[in-house]
């Protein structure tokens, strides 16, 4: 009975690594797609120090998945690119304009 439910426990993070890991790689890619000026716009830190910051969490989830020993690096990891895609993205999405801000159509936005 133990071993069924260290067994179920093993897959649950699994998948919450992999999630994760998924998360941070999405940050990685998006920071490596704004330009380094919207970064300055924005007020927000440097485009390098985002793309270090959110390479470092995608190496920290990529190291951490399925091992229940180097748990707490990947979310430290996962900290990292949580903070880029709640607070950096969104800032940078308004400064670029176009790419995910308000929609508009011929008669205001929608």
């Amino acid at each position: 009975m133990f071993s069924a439910i260290g067994s179920a426990q093993s897959i649950v993070v699994l998948l919450l690594s992999l999630a994760a890991f998924g998360a941070e790689l999405f940050a990685l890619v998006d920071c490596l797609r704004n330009r380094p000026d919207a970064f300055v716009a924005a007020g927000k830190r440097t485009k390098k120090f985002w793309t270090i910051v959110t390479a470092l969490a995608a190496v920290f989830g990529f190291v951490s998945i399925n091992s229940g020993l180097l748990f707490s690096i990947g979310l430290i990891g996962f900290v990292g690119a949580a903070i880029y895609l709640a607070d950096v993205r969104p800032a940078l999405r308004q400064v670029s304009g176009g790419r995910g801000g308000q929609r508009m159509g011929p008669y205001g936005p929608w």
